[in-house]
């Protein structure tokens, strides 16, 4: 068979290899996984939550944590001795300026987080005393999950760790990027791009879940927790409210029953307690009661 005549050997084309190290340097060429502008795609997203929730499930799954206890918090409740130099720092900021009002604010806010830098002390009593306990006939052993941040998460994560338990912390991009705690354990330490594939890793495994003082987070996965609760999506747990002053105060739940907009019964959801010791207490109270049921 003879070649046609107008047909050049590859041999014989200088722009060859020129032309195929293009090709292969072409967004179209690059693999699909390694391609970060294609899975950044908005067509991706359905990707890009597998991916985001795979990561964690597979870690959890392969280091054999099955069964966890959520906490909730504020970021800026912080440990006494921290809270005490927040505030000396503020009133030195007055006292250069004693007629401001904003550092005048500043103090009284400061004064108000050192008397709640206590719940930093009950979370993390609360994460030690959950780190040392052994399974039981009504709850298995748990480990203590937390968003992964400062505040009442690094409390907690930091009971965990100082009882030698797994200490797992779900960070979450954002704009102002947060550090994780360095309490977490090396291999149990996360970071997901979405809200909602954290807030189902959060919830996935709990077998409680236990909310200190907090604000606008604080409150919205609350709120999403007793949502859940009260529409049967997932399955009943024990909500413990650490602080009953403050969520009173903070939530005026009594109101929501007065206005018919939740029902009475809808305060059986969650419970307070005030001391590490307490929170336990609710928790096996309601893990014993619901064994009964089980079993009826």
């Amino acid at each position: 068979m003879t070649e046609h005549p107008d047909y050049e050997d590859q041999a014989d084309d200088a722009q060859a290899s020129e032309r195929v190290d293009k090709l292969i340097a072409s967004a179209s060429y690059r693999q699909a996984d390694e391609d970060r502008a294609f899975l950044m795609r908005p067509e991706m997203c359905g990707v890009r939550l597998q991916l985001d929730f795979w990561k964690t499930e597979e870690s959890l799954l392969r280091h054999g944590i099955e069964h966890t206890v959520v906490v909730y918090g504020s970021t800026r409740l912080v440990e006494p001795r921290a809270a005490r130099q927040r505030l000396e720092l503020a009133q030195r900021s007055l006292a250069e300026a004693p007629s401001d009002v904003g550092r005048a604010r500043a103090v009284d806010a400061a004064k108000r987080l050192l008397d709640k830098s206590r719940f930093y002390s009950i979370a993390r009593r609360f994460g030690r005393l959950v780190g040392s306990r052994r399974a039981t006939a009504l709850l298995p052993k748990l480990a203590v999950v937390t968003g992964g941040g400062p505040g009442i998460m690094e409390a907690a994560n930091r009971g965990a760790f100082e009882s030698g338990a797994p200490s797992i912390g779900l960070n979450i991009s954002l704009p102002n990027e947060q550090r994780p705690n360095p309490y977490i354990s090396p291999d149990l330490c996360f970071r997901l791009h979405y809200f909602a594939i954290r807030k189902m890793h959060l919830l996935e495994r709990a077998k409680a879940a236990v909310f200190f003082p907090g604000g606008y987070g604080t409150c919205d996965e609350l709120f999403e927790v007793l949502t859940l609760l009260q529409t049967g999506k997932i399955t009943p747990l024990p909500v413990v409210l650490v602080g009953e002053r403050y969520w009173r105060r903070a939530i005026d739940f009594d109101f929501l029953v007065d206005e018919g907009t939740i029902a009475k019964h809808d305060l059986d959801w969650f419970a307070f307690a005030e001391s590490a010791d307490e929170i336990w207490e609710s928790i096996s109270r309601w893990h014993c009661a619901r064994h009964c049921l089980d079993e009826v």
